[in-house]
């Protein structure tokens, strides 16, 4: 039987639907994460001669967007400078105003760029971020793995890196014989929002 242009047009109208459903699904790719201050922290592990230092800081703000199909990030994390608390005032303040120098360099920042590794739509990944981590007031390049956990809108995502403060630039905070490490160690705990997916 011989079809004609109107048998075939339902058949045609799907070939050419198909391929923009599945690039829409392409492009719905991209989402931001914003970040909820009460619910993240910056902590940090310093050791030394006599026993190691574990302090906390305060994330004063964050949003990230990230795209699936290009692996890229950007945005910025922010975490206030002077926030840092160790438990002991005397140490805190020395840290505050000597070593940060937070009163000239009120905040560190980290601006990711980039990513290796795969982030599912829901449920745990593992990925390599690369991005700028800004501190007393100079840039460093820093690629640090990072876990991220979705559920539906919620997100967490965990990141541990070291920080060469000293080579960077800061305050060596050593005295006499108590001798502090040269390099302090941060764990980064970021939990907030999804936007939807576009």
């Amino acid at each position: 039987m011989k079809k004609t242009f109107a048998t075939l047009l339902p058949a045609f109208s799907l070939a050419l639907a198909l391929p923009l459903v599945f690039a829409n699904q392409a492009v719905a790719q991209r989402q931001t994460f914003a970040v909820d201050p009460a619910t993240s922290e910056a902590s940090f592990t310093l050791g030394g001669s006599d026993h190691s230092v574990h302090g906390t800081f305060h994330v004063e703000k964050g949003e990230i967007d990230f795209d699936r199909a290009a692996a890229k990030l950007g945005g910025s994390v922010v975490v206030a400078a002077g926030s840092g608390k160790t438990g002991n005032d005397s140490r805190d303040k020395k840290m505050t105003n000597e070593v940060l120098e937070a009163p000239k360099f009120a905040e560190a920042t980290f601006t990711p760029k980039s990513y290796q590794g795969a982030i599912a739509a829901s449920g745990d990944s593992t990925i390599q971020v690369t991005g700028t981590f800004t501190l007393h007031g100079a840039p460093h390049e820093l690629t640090a793995t990072a876990l991220v956990h979705m559920d539906g809108a919620n997100c967490v995502v965990k990141t541990k890196f070291m920080v060469p403060y000293v080579q960077w630039g800061l305050k060596d905070p050593s005295i006499f014989i108590l001798k502090v490490a040269k390099e302090v160690e941060v764990e980064l705990t970021l939990a907030g929002r999804l936007s939807p997916a576009t």
